[in-house]
């Protein structure tokens, strides 16, 4: 059972006073999933199917009770005597049993139990791409929160400068021009906000849908930041690790073990069972006993066609083994290069291109604000200091985000 418990705190300057918001952290959010997620839920029953298959396949053959009686005078009924039931009438009565031969029942057995192996391992599976779903759509949370952040301060500082524009234009500084087209820019300001507040709303929709409706509060928030760790592992340590941890894997690894079980279960229904049965017999005054066997002659069928239906399944299973093995090398090599790859880009704007897109828009803004600076240079410098931190921002998402292909890659939710 997964842990389900939510951290609350009070968000500063959110809620009205007394309320409080449930604030979620991304090892919670995944929590939550795994414990509420309806889908992954409706998957789990398939083990609980696979274990009532393993009861059903462990059942013995039931015994069957028979009983007759002959030469009962229907037609005569002056003939009904105690005499005509003991010396005309036959009664008998018998039970039969089926003894199976070569092991069906163990076999049966294991194969369920096998198949039972393969779906944990399937569900473990489903469990990890889950895991990276909500890994996925929380640091798209995180995005969206802090493209708001950074909106809602890009729109507090550039409102000052209309104001100053504006006593700049009642004092006779600058032109109706200007101002006019400094104001117009504050629309982009008030847009970018809205949109940046729409991705929030729709980003931690679609976080909660993972979650199931009922398991968190409808005004619920995560915490957390956008933030950069490297990564310093090799290629060749992860994949070695992927093969050791990924379900998927061990679930092709299960399916061979299962596909043997089924090949061996096929050799044993090929084996003949004997009937056999025990008659208690009343006739003619007489009581008997007497016992039969009966069994198939194994000339036709001798099960030929599951033997080689299985034991080409037994192939299948393996080269089934092998591609799962290269999908494995193949995922943790694209989302490692992906890592590194993003890495390169976090790290270009973090040497000196987040400072130098800063500077250029403070040096524009003072110089503007004094006259020495025109307004299309100010605008210029402003909007190339936006894009650069939205674009740091989206950087950083990146990188996060592929941070979370490479867990789901490795199976674990630990980075060595």
């Amino acid at each position: 059972m997964f842990a389900s418990a939510v951290v609350l705190f009070l968000l500063p300057g959110g809620t009205a006073a007394g309320q409080s918001t449930t604030l979620i952290s991304l090892d919670q959010a995944i929590d939550l999933a795994l414990a509420h997620n309806h889908s992954l839920k409706a998957s789990r029953t398939l083990i609980l199917q696979n274990q009532a298959q393993e009861i059903t396949a462990n059942l013995r053959p039931n015994p069957t009770l028979g009983a007759d009686t002959q030469f009962i005078p229907f037609f005569s009924p002056q003939d009904f005597s105690g005499t005509n039931l003991d010396q005309v009438q036959q009664f008998d009565i018998g039970i039969s049993y089926l003894f199976e031969r070569g092991r069906k029942r163990q076999h049966r057995l294991q194969a369920a139990r096998d198949q039972t192996a393969v779906t944990r391992a399937q569900i473990a599976d489903a469990e990890r791409t889950l895991a990276f779903n909500v890994g996925q759509q929380f640091v798209s949370v995180l995005l969206a929160e802090s493209t708001l952040q950074f909106a809602t301060e890009n729109l507090k500082g550039f409102q000052q400068t209309v104001d100053i524009s504006q006593m700049q234009f009642k004092a006779g500084y600058i032109g109706e021009g200007d101002y006019l087209k400094i104001k117009l820019q504050l629309l982009q300001f008030q847009t970018d906000v809205s949109s940046a507040r729409l991705a929030k709303v729709q980003a931690l929709v679609g976080l909660r849908q993972f979650f199931g409706y009922e398991a968190v509060p409808a005004d619920f928030d995560v915490i957390g930041d956008l933030a950069y760790q490297p990564l310093q592992v090799k290629l060749e340590d992860l994949q070695a690790r992927a093969l050791r941890d990924r379900p998927d894997f061990r679930a092709a690894e299960l399916g061979i073990t299962a596909a043997q079980s089924q090949y061996l279960l096929a050799k044993a229904n090929s084996k003949v069972d004997v009937n056999g049965t025990y008659n208690f017999s009343h006739v003619a005054g007489e009581t008997t006993g007497s016992i039969f066997a009966s069994f198939e002659l194994p000339i036709f069928n001798r099960n030929q066609g599951e033997i080689a239906r299985t034991n080409y399944a037994l192939t299948q299973a393996k080269e089934q083994e092998q591609s799962a093995s290269d999908t494995v090398l193949s995922d943790v090599a694209n989302a490692y290069e992906a890592v590194k790859s993003n890495d390169e880009v976090v790290q270009l704007y973090t040497s000196g291109y987040l400072k130098q897109a800063q500077d250029s828009r403070d040096i524009s803004e003072y110089a503007y604000k004094r006259g020495a600076a025109s307004l299309l240079d100010f605008l210029d410098a402003e909007r190339s200091y936006r894009s650069t931190q939205l674009a740091y921002r989206q950087a950083l998402a990146s990188y996060m985000t592929a941070l979370e292909q490479l867990k789901e890659a490795l199976g674990t939710r630990n980075l060595p």
